[in-house]
């Protein structure tokens, strides 16, 4: 194998506190790699190891472009409905201020037909002949 790097040569001060944790991390990593093939090149060929699955917080540039993507197509849909809403308020606004002279209309219309209700009953209809007092 490869002769290991340690120390100073690789640029890291050799008593900085980082540069040691560094030089450790790496260290083990190497020694895991290493158990690995050890262990990978032990096991017969008739046992397959099974295939480890893709981490699952990794996701493809296919998978984040598509979710990109919706997430675009879901705030135009949010704009198309916001527009949509707007159009809508304007209608009611226009709507709104037609009504309030018809309210006002039909509110004098019905005090009218209150009074003019009023002198109908009043009346009677035809007017009556004055008749005799009645005994008190």
């Amino acid at each position: 194998m490869t002769e290991e790097r340690t120390g100073p040569e690789r640029g890291v001060p050799p008593g900085s506190l980082v540069g040691r944790s560094i030089e450790e991390f790496i260290t083990q990593l190497r020694g895991f790699t290493d158990r690995a093939r050890t262990v990978a090149g032990a096991v017969p060929a008739r046992l397959s190891l099974p295939a480890l699955p893709s981490p699952p917080g990794a996701m493809s540039a296919a998978q984040l472009r598509a979710v990109a993507e919706m997430v675009k197509a879901q705030r135009a849909s949010i704009a198309g409905m916001r527009a949509q809403l707007d159009a809508f308020d304007q209608q009611l606004a226009v709507f709104e201020r037609v009504l309030e002279p018809l309210v006002e209309w039909s509110g004098t219309w019905a005090r009218l037909e209150e009074a003019v209700g009023d002198l109908v009953r009043r009346d009677g209809g035809t007017p009556e002949e004055p008749g005799p007092d009645p005994a008190p």
